[in-house]
Formats: C-alpha cells, sequence, structure tokens
C-alpha cells in the first residue's frame, strides 16, 4: 500500500530520477537538457542532504519512492548552507558559466551556483520554502495533498508559520495543484518565468 514516509538514504537515486523526470515545466528534462542531473543537484539533493527531517517521500509500497516533498524550514539559513556545504560537492560536474548563459544546462547551473537567488524579500514572512514532485503515473491521486499535509505538519510542528515556493508559471496544472491548496500568489517585481505562491503552515489536517 503507498504511504508516506520520510526519506532514506537508499532513496537518493530515486528521489534524483524523480527531479529528473518531471523538471521540464512538470514534464521529462531528458529530451531538453545534456546533463538533466544539474537539476535534481539544484534543486532536490541538497534539501536531502542539508535538512532530513523535511524530506519526504511517497512509497509505492514495495520500497520504492515516486514522489517526494522537500522542504527548508529557514531559507536564508538554507541558502548559507548550500553555499558553504553543499555547492563544493556538485560544482565540479555542474560548473558555473564563465559568461552568460548559453544552453539550457547553463541556465540551471548559474541557479545551482547562486543560491542568494532564494533570498526574495517579498517572501520573508513566509520562511520556510519546498518543493514537490510526483511521477506521472501518481499524479491526480491525492498523493501530492498527502505529501503536502505532512511537511505542512512537520513546519508547524518546528514553529515555521509560513510557507512559499516558486513554480514556472507555464505549468499550469501546478498552478491549479496549489491553488487548491490554499496557496496565493505573492507580488514578486520581475519574477521571470516563475509565479511565488504561500500560505500559512496552520490547519494542515484539513487539506
Amino acid at each position: 500500500m503507498t504511504h508516506v514516509r520520510p526519506c532514506r538514504p537508499g532513496d537518493r537515486a530515486a528521489v534524483e530520477d524523480i527531479c529528473v523526470r518531471t523538471a521540464h515545466e512538470g514534464g521529462d528534462s531528458r529530451p531538453h537538457y545534456r546533463d538533466p542531473a544539474v537539476f535534481p543537484a539544484t534543486f532536490a539533493l541538497p534539501y536531502v542532504v542539508l535538512e532530513p527531517d523535511l524530506a519526504f517521500v511517497l512509497d509505492d509500497g514495495a520500497g520504492r519512492a515516486v514522489g517526494y516533498i522537500l522542504g527548508a524550514a529557514d531559507t536564508p539559513r538554507f541558502v548559507e548552507a548550500f553555499r558553504s556545504e553543499w555547492l563544493p560537492s556538485a560544482a565540479a560536474r555542474h560548473p558555473e558559466p564563465t559568461g552568460p548563459a548559453a544552453t539550457p544546462d547553463e541556465r540551471i547551473a548559474q541557479l545551482l551556483h547562486h543560491p542568494e537567488r532564494m533570498l526574495v524579500p517579498q517572501v520573508a514572512a513566509y520562511p520556510a520554502h519546498l518543493h514537490i514532485d510526483l511521477l506521472p503515473a501518481w499524479q491526480g491521486q491525492g498523493h501530492g495533498r498527502t505529501l503536502m499535509r505532512t511537511l505542512l505538519t512537520a513546519l508547524r510542528d518546528k514553529g515555521v508559520p509560513a510557507v512559499h515556493l516558486s513554480m514556472v508559471t507555464a505549468n499550469t496544472p501546478a498552478r491549479a495543484f496549489y491553488d487548491r491548496l490554499g496557496f496565493h500568489e505573492i507580488d514578486v517585481p520581475d519574477p521571470g518565468p516563475v509565479t511565488y505562491l504561500g500560505r500559512t503552515t496552520g490547519d494542515p489536517d484539513r487539506l
């Protein structure tokens, strides 16, 4: 039976795979990137390593992770740890572009090398942030809601009042999902291709 559980060290390869297969506007990034491993290096594995108590997976009932939700309780603190503890281990495989990013891979690598991009003043009242992804076969069945409830409860129990996320604006199914879960848009000037959303961590059991 499917269930949500804490992420384990043995889930790392599955977390990478889920991220790669959902990273391109919610779809598979492999046809679009030379080395799509840049996505989990930027948006998934740092959370598993740096905030393991806020990393949860959807288990298919046979021990395989088929979805995840990953959080950081304090975004400024996470950014510091990302730069000092995570980036040195990821930089060799995904070097920073020497000039303006010219390829899709370089654009994501630029995000990897600039974690300070997460420090957006307009979301300061939402100190935590998250990433959530499910393999396509497991979407639309309520699992995303269960994952979100799990993380919101964990954040609430830590005394974190609110959480934000950024999503590719073109991913309209994801926006509909977040709207249903009570997220609202946060006005951020010139956000580029993303939209910022936030909500309180209160009443996660009502999701």
